[in-house]
């Protein structure tokens, strides 16, 4: 039995103790609130350690494991990532967050273990399937990814709940997103770029967030005319999240805004991913397209019911975790999404939810 350490018992971190329990790891999850801690319903088995990973993280506490999983906020990541370095353990997480890849990347230098950074949904699956697609292409024009995290029932002005971290949420609607435009890899505004598009019969809009392309503008600068990122949302979201940011200028006090949407937008356990990754290029001669898209719902799933967001994200991190146990990835220094084969990721027991 594989030992792992779980950083975060949120919404995300302790599905992930639970999936990773069920699949016949030990599971050691850490958090900095005791009294949450102890209140979760968790399987026996999985021990709980309460920990400040916010004044840092002692790398003794990851002696003899195999890994530590970051479901934490970017934040926090660099602590994380020094004390698994130290401790010669294998990394993953599930940030978003440019520049905290970047310290990931830094730590992975010389490192004995392997550093996965990015291990979600976007970054993360579509990263993978992206590449997978443009490998069936003699050559790659635009590489364009879509990802929606939704209710299924939207009852608001924002037509959205919380579903995932709200710090993070705010972050990517924020920070410049990375692009490919016209061949040159380039920084573009968060909330721009605008479209709408449709899936299975709905009408979305998508616009620029930061952080879903992980490592594809590095891996596709100077092989792409066009590639980038886009969240889908309902129609209407970007421009009243445009007033808050920007007209009321929320983006220079993030704290107010993370406040305001905790109390007053509810999460809901009724959600749905929408995903659709498009690559165009030529075969042959002639320029064809090849599209993954898929509709994910909450459901039941490896013990428990689990809604659209804890699969999508939880069973990602554990699918590259098992793959990674394998052998089946790299399994030193650091390794991008684009290093894990599309096929054995999708046979994997927690990757298959994917199919």
């Amino acid at each position: 039995m594989k030992q792992v350490t779980v950083a975060g018992a949120g919404k995300i971190g302790s599905a992930i103790a639970e999936l990773l329990h069920h699949g016949g790891y030990g599971v050691t999850l850490l958090d900095c609130h005791a009294d949450h801690l102890q209140a979760l319903v968790l399987p026996e088995g999985i021990k709980r350690r309460t920990v400040d990973i916010a004044k840092g993280l002692d790398a003794e506490l990851l002696n003899g494991q195999f890994a530590v999983l970051s479901a934490l906020p970017f934040h926090l990541t660099r602590n994380i990532a020094k004390a698994a370095a130290t401790a010669g353990t294998h990394y993953l997480d599930l940030t978003e967050d440019v520049a905290s890849t970047k310290d990931v990347r830094a730590l992975a230098e010389g490192a004995s273990s392997a550093f996965i950074p990015q291990c979600g949904l976007a970054p993360g699956f579509v990263s993978i399937a992206a590449h997978d697609l443009a490998e069936h292409f003699d050559e790659v024009e635009t590489i364009r990814l879509r990802v929606g995290a939704l209710p299924r029932f939207p009852s608001n002005a924002l037509g959205y709940n919380l579903t995932w971290s709200t710090e993070g949420l705010i972050n990517e609607y924020i920070e410049p997103c990375e692009a490919i435009v016209d061949g040159r890899r380039v920084l573009v505004p968060a909330l721009d770029g605008v479209e709408t598009l449709g899936v299975d019969g709905v009408t979305y809009e998508a616009f620029n967030t930061s952080g879903g392309l992980g490592s594809l503008c590095e891996t596709y600068e100077g092989k792409v005319r066009e590639l980038n990122y886009r969240t889908m949302r309902y129609p209407g979201h970007r421009d009243i999240m445009k007033v808050l940011l920007s007209d009321l200028r929320l983006s220079e006090r993030r704290h107010i805004l993370q406040d305001i949407f905790t109390h007053a937008i509810p999460g809901t356990a009724q959600d749905l991913v929408v995903l659709s990754v498009i690559v165009t290029g030529l075969k042959n001669g002639k320029l064809q397209q090849k599209t993954v898209a898929r509709s994910i719902e909450a459901q039941d799933f490896m013990g428990g019911f689990r809604t659209a967001i804890q699969l999508t994200t939880a069973g990602s991190i554990c699918a590259v975790l098992d793959l990674l146990a394998e052998g089946k990835i790299p399994t030193q220094g650091f390794v991008r999404q684009e290093d894990i084969p599309l096929a054995d990721y999708l046979a994997n027991r927690y990757g298959k939810i994917y199919q």
